[in-house]
């Protein structure tokens, strides 16, 4: 599955909607999402599943590209 997270980059700042980042991972759960992450200290705000149109859709933004090194 892949999963749409929502970031900022350091878990000991305050969240800033104006500093969210987006990362696409492939995992097969939040949970495991959650442990693939959990080295870079990302402050997630938010995972969200992609399936069906929804991921056609995200495939279509040029910025889409799963991580593989997590």
């Amino acid at each position: 599955m892949i999963f749409k997270v929502f970031y900022q980059d350091s878990a000991l700042e305050v969240p800033v909607r104006e500093k969210t980042k987006v990362l696409y991972v492939e995992a097969e759960s939040e949970r495991d999402v959650r442990t693939k992450l959990s080295p870079f200290n990302y402050n997630i705000e938010f995972i969200q599943e992609l399936a069906g149109a929804h991921l056609e859709y995200e495939k279509q933004n040029e910025n889409f590209k799963v991580t593989e090194n997590v």
